[in-house]
């Protein structure tokens, strides 16, 4: 099956594609609209964005104008957004309600709760703990309501995920969004994800900006020119080749359309060489989250 297509069977049952299509930091209504356009054209089925992102009514509308153009509907497509860290505790199910109306759909697929931390809350503090046990609370009343699918974490631990596993809530998150490549990727994390049937989703899948960015790592490109790819390519199929789902953004045609286009096997030992790049996070730190 082509990865263009596959998807993950989440504990609820509900299948979520591989690779969907992010849109942190893409904003404007033509350009959402633009960028969603081409997205849809070029098979992506999984929307990701977040109340922080400031873009879910245009996502919203763009939708409302494309879907019928694909001839798809609200049930083709699978939905993720994510709690704003100024939300954190009992506000979290009213969250949902406004990003789905933001969305103008009747429901999200996937909501997730976007930090371990909270706004206005020092990391250090043992509040952080306590407002996001009452986020996961309301994050589950919203489930049972009908107003989210599944329900899941961005930017957990271990540490925290364990925390919320050994809660007596009784339901697991269903995926963990991380920052996850070459330079970020954490084993004990995966190894408990896949032990837990949690699903792992990586964002930050070409590392940080500027010289950071690693498209611009020797090993990267040594591989994507023995395969015939780009850089970009190669670092995306080294997640999705790990059963690692991936959210890759972009603003032009020709790299949404190559970002999704990941049908090739990279060797294991190249595998091996780019896991075994020096580490090092480029986005937030949340290890220091209490």
């Amino acid at each position: 099956m082509s990865y263009k297509t596959r998807k993950f069977q989440l504990i609820s049952g509900d299948l979520m594609p591989l690779i969907g299509f992010g849109t942190f930091q893409i904003r404007g209504q033509q350009l959402i609209k633009d960028v969603l356009n081409w997205a849809l054209a070029a098979g992506y089925r999984a929307i990701d964005t977040a109340a922080v992102y400031g873009n879910e009514s245009d996502i919203g509308l763009a939708l409302k104008d494309l879907l019928p153009k694909y001839n798809l509907q609200r049930e083709d497509l699978f939905i993720t957004s994510k709690l704003s860290p100024s939300d954190q505790g009992d506000k979290a199910c009213d969250a949902v309600a406004a990003s789905i109306k933001n969305l103008q759909c009747d429901y999200l697929d996937l909501y997730l709760i976007h930090w371990p931390g909270a706004s206005g809350v020092p990391t250090e503090s043992e509040v952080n703990a306590k407002l996001r046990s009452a986020s996961w609370q309301s994050l589950i009343k919203a489930k049972d309501e009908g107003l989210v699918r599944n329900i899941g974490v961005s930017n957990y631990t271990v540490r925290h995920l364990t925390e919320l596993l050994n809660s007596s809530y009784g339901v697991k998150p269903a995926v963990n969004q991380v920052e996850w490549h070459p330079g970020c990727h954490q084993d004990d994390l995966k190894q408990l994800c896949v032990q837990e049937g949690i699903l792992l989703q990586a964002y930050s899948s070409l590392g940080g900006t500027g010289n950071k960015n690693l498209i611009r790592d020797p090993t990267v490109i040594n591989i994507a020119l023995k395969l015939g790819k780009s850089p970009a390519q190669i670092l995306l199929c080294w997640a999705v080749q790990q059963n690692i789902a991936i959210i890759p953004k972009a603003r032009a045609k020709e790299r949404i359309d190559a970002n999704i286009d990941l049908d090739f096997v990279i060797a294991e030992e190249d595998m091996t060489a780019l896991s075994n790049r020096k580490h090092e996070r480029f986005a937030w730190d949340p290890t220091k989250v209490h």
